[in-house]
């Protein structure tokens, strides 16, 4: 807490004391536990969510937390033959069979075009709009360092909204969350300027082939548009069957010592040790900072 923003020199020390409490403490309603968890997970790209959360997201909605993926951008970009409007409409519609094969509540899918996203105050209102609407216990997204503009300045704006989610007089027109969400980040491998924290580290190995199943929606991107960025079109099978396994191959791998480590402290040394795909979250500064008995209510899968 001693490093975050309002406490070098942007805030007056006539209202820090305030602004501590509110953000460090969960509101009443959230210490209390009642009822399930609402989660919101915001990417850049139609499929962003799905490969950072894909595994965890269905089992919060096997739990009973009400789950929701968001792409800011519509993705109209993303192809080699293909794009505008008619792309658009197509991962659009491979988003919501996605959610179906999740079985989360909705995946919403933004009308800002793909490779053009900006941290504006447009779509921070959007994010906040977003965030306030789902009414959101937790909130996931990207880390603010990425290959990728898009997912750069997606992490931005969340960010940008983190503390403005609980402002009355932004947005006016739709209530402000009481207290702050948790905000976390997807798991990423860039080390530049600070590498990724494994602080939330999910056991996915009952649901891997049911996020496998969601990765397979988006056909336009593992079978056509990421293969073929890779030069690799002519290695993707033919058929339902051998595409899934080919997909579960590409996009899976080994749990890190790092990761593992973190399953200890959730699952237990031994469950740890046999566990083989696993979904990993940092705790951003910015937002709630939760305990570890707040995590375990969020959260609900860890350590069993």
């Amino acid at each position: 807490m001693a490093d975050s923003f309002w406490l070098k020199g942007l805030l007056s020390l006539s209202v820090l004391p305030v602004l501590l409490v509110t953000m460090a403490h969960p509101t009443q309603a959230q210490e209390s536990g009642d009822g399930p968890a609402r989660i919101l997970f915001i990417g850049a790209h139609p499929d962003d969510c799905d490969v950072g959360a894909g595994g965890t997201a269905a089992l919060l909605a096997r739990h009973g937390h009400a789950v929701k993926f968001v792409s800011l951008t519509n993705g109209d970009a993303g192809h080699y033959e293909m794009g505008g409007g008619p792309l658009a409409k197509r991962r659009r519609a491979e988003a919501h069979e996605a959610a179906r094969r999740l079985g989360i509540d909705e995946y919403e899918v933004l009308h800002y075009h793909d490779g053009e996203l900006r941290p504006t105050l447009e779509v921070r209102r959007d994010v906040i709009r977003l965030i306030r609407e789902w009414d959101a216990d937790v909130v996931v997204g990207h880390r603010p360092n990425d290959y990728h503009p898009d997912h750069r300045y997606a992490g931005r704006v969340v960010q940008d909204a983190a503390y403005m989610v609980q402002v009355p007089n932004v947005l006016p027109k739709v209530e402000p969350t009481e207290g702050n969400p948790v905000f976390l980040y997807f798991e990423d491998g860039f080390e530049k300027p600070t590498p990724f924290e494994h602080d939330i580290t999910v056991a996915v190995d009952e649901v891997i082939d049911t996020k496998i199943a969601a990765l397979d929606a988006h056909e336009s991107q593992f079978y056509e548009w990421l293969p073929w960025v890779n030069d690799a079109l002519d290695e993707v099978p033919e058929g339902e069957e051998a595409r899934r396994a080919w997909l579960k191959k590409q996009w899976t791998a080994p749990v890190p010592d790092d990761a593992r480590e973190n399953l200890a402290e959730w699952y237990g040394e031994e469950q740890a040790q046999e566990v083989q795909y696993a979904e990993s979250f940092q705790i951003a500064e910015y937002g709630r900072q939760p305990s570890d008995a707040e995590i375990r209510r969020l959260f609900p899968m860890l350590g069993q």
